[in-house]
């Protein structure tokens, strides 16, 4: 049997979402115990030139949702950033799970060779879909997991590898 696009990105993107949530959960659950004001947390960055804890799980949605609609050849719905709260980000979370188990593999079919164009301003990037999905989309998303998770530690919430990879 051979390794889909499919299997290789939907299924793998609801697992880290869901740890993510779970994440979340265990992020506002430390703030209330020890009386810390949640905003100190999501506004947290680990260097003054990165993305902060809110913005970390906003972009890591945004790959998982925009990466997967790309190679199924559809539209991603757009989601505004402006979630302020732990509450807020695990609906987001939520949100691009539900929009990630509606897409189907046969939409996949044929991802591996399909042009993906990516414009960033004057500029565009093209993939293959095997390549975007392996040199861009998973690196991407889970850096931007990686982080948030990193963000959580360091700021002291108790997580451990299990958190992270799940069960």
């Amino acid at each position: 049997m051979n390794l889909t696009i499919y299997q290789a990105s939907v299924p793998v993107f609801i697992r880290m979402l869901n740890n993510l949530d779970a994440i979340l959960d265990k992020a506002a659950t430390h703030c209330e115990a020890h009386k810390i004001d949640p905003a100190a947390l999501l506004r947290f960055r680990l260097y003054p030139d990165m993305f902060d804890f809110a913005r970390q799980v906003q972009v890591a949605c945004d790959h998982a949702r925009n990466g997967a609609a790309r190679l199924a050849g559809v539209e991603a719905p757009e989601l505004e950033k402006t979630e302020q709260s732990f509450a807020e980000l695990s609906a987001r979370v939520r949100q691009t799970i539900a929009y990630l188990e509606s897409l189907r593999p046969e939409q996949f079919e044929g991802a591996e060779t399909r042009e993906i164009a990516i414009r960033r301003g004057e500029t565009t990037s093209t993939y293959t879909g095997l390549d975007y999905l392996l040199n861009r989309v998973l690196p991407n998303f889970y850096f931007h997991v990686t982080t948030a998770y990193d963000i959580l530690r360091h700021n002291g919430v108790e997580l451990g590898k299990r958190d992270y990879i799940g069960r």
